[in-house]
């Protein structure tokens, strides 16, 4: 027996015009505008101290950047195309990006910038942020 079902064109054409809406709400993809993707970075915090990992596939360690204000760190680092196409040579197809990438965040505690280390390997960054000390509260005796 065969299973009849109502054809209803609208509720299709919203299906597709809002398909992926709430996974991605903003998607530039295929307009021409290459965006770089968003730097992937863990924190965690141990032995009074905050670790922080991140992901910079492809970027050479002179080309970040790493800033540190108080509780705030800012990481920025630029993919640097590594070579132009040549008279002779038509690109067909890309995918690769290029440009300036950043991150920024505030950590609970202020970080002690004197005492900060950084190691960057085969692509990842790993950050070692000391905390700052918390500085005692002074009482002023009222004369």
């Amino acid at each position: 027996m065969a299973s009849i079902q109502r054809f209803d064109p609208f509720n299709e054409l919203v299906d597709d015009l809002f398909k992926g809406f709430l996974v991605r709400p903003l998607s530039y993809e295929g307009r021409g505008e290459s965006t770089l993707p968003r730097m992937k970075v863990d924190v965690a915090e141990r032995n009074g101290a905050y670790t922080v990992t991140a992901e910079l596939p492809g970027i050479k360690k002179e080309d970040i950047q790493v800033t540190i204000d108080g509780a705030q760190v800012t990481l920025a680092a630029e993919v640097k195309r590594e070579r132009e196409a040549s008279q002779d040579e038509r690109l067909l197809h890309t995918e690769r990006v290029f440009g300036k990438v950043s991150r920024s965040f505030t950590l609970p505690q202020e970080v002690d910038e004197a005492k900060a280390e950084a190691k960057f390997r085969d692509g990842v960054l790993e950050l070692t942020l000391p905390k700052k000390a918390a500085t005692q509260r002074k009482q002023i005796s009222i004369q």
